[in-house]
Order: C-alpha cells, then structure tokens, then sequence
C-alpha cells in the first residue's frame, strides 16, 4: 500500500504494508540509516525519531499510524538549534565511544533540551532513561547535555 510520509520536511511516499516499522521504512526503503535496529520492542532507545517534535521508538510504530505527521531523523536533528547545540556538545566531550546507541541518545536529549532549557539532573535522567548504553557513556552523555544547555558541568571522569 502506497503511503506518503514528511521525513526530514520532504514529502516521501512508500510502497509497504501498513504493518511495516516506521525503522524499516526509513532505512531499507528511504535509505536513512541514522536510526538504529536494537531490540525491535522499544526499549532500547537505539531507533528513536521524533514525530511532531516527540521521541518515539520507530521499530514498534507501524507506518500506518505516522499520518501526516512531521517525521525527524538524526540525518536532521541538526537543522535545528538545539540539535545543533547537542550535536556539537557531544563532539565537544566525547561522548561516542562505539556510537550504536548514540543517534538515539541524541535525538532524546534534543527533545528534552526543546522542551525543557535548564532541566535538572533528575529531569535528564527521566528524559534518557529508556535509552540504553551499552558503552556506559551515561556520565559524558548527561554531562553534554548540560552543556548543550548552557549548564554548569563537571568533566566526565569514565574512560
């Protein structure tokens, strides 16, 4: 079935069962392999898009639900301020150590940062807490995110 789709502000339309994972969609069939395959429920984080400015697990949204919404990838994330912002705090601190989870991670914490400026440590936990790192870049990640937001931080002290 024939759907079209806003990713990335460009109308696509795609020829795929109403069943298929927005995941799929954007990397086998729109060739945007930013988003991640992880654990396919939802619960890792690695796929997260956002949709109308929200972080969601594209590997458990079926295509047939995204609509008319505005799908953003990490391949833009950085068309924004904030994207920017965090993108630029992670090369700043090094953040990436493998870099699986990291566009996930970057999409998240952009979404917080949009919603919330200054948020508190318990504020970035809440916000990155199902998206998972298997490097355990957690300290480095919260800290680029305090300083994509302007933020006091110390530096990460994790090898």
């Amino acid at each position: 079935m024939a759907y079209t789709i806003n990713v990335n502000g460009t109308s696509r339309t795609v020829d795929v069962e109403a069943d298929t994972p927005l995941l799929w969609v954007l990397r086998d069939t729109l060739d945007l392999k930013g988003a991640k395959y992880g654990c396919g429920m939802g619960l890792c984080g690695a796929c997260t898009v956002h949709i109308n400015g929200t972080p969601t697990r594209s590997c458990i949204t079926p295509i047939s639900m995204v609509g008319d919404a505005q799908i953003t990838t990490i391949e833009a994330i950085g068309e924004t301020e904030v994207g920017r912002r965090v993108q630029q705090a992670w090369l700043e601190l090094d953040v990436m150590q493998c870099g699986y989870c990291q566009a996930g991670q970057i999409m998240a914490a952009t979404a917080l940062l949009a919603s919330n400026p200054k948020p508190t440590d318990q504020d970035i936990d809440d916000a990155m807490s199902g998206n998972l790192c298997r490097c355990a870049t957690y300290t480095r990640i919260r800290a680029a995110i305090k300083h994509a937001a302007g933020i006091a931080h110390s530096e990460p002290t994790e090898t």
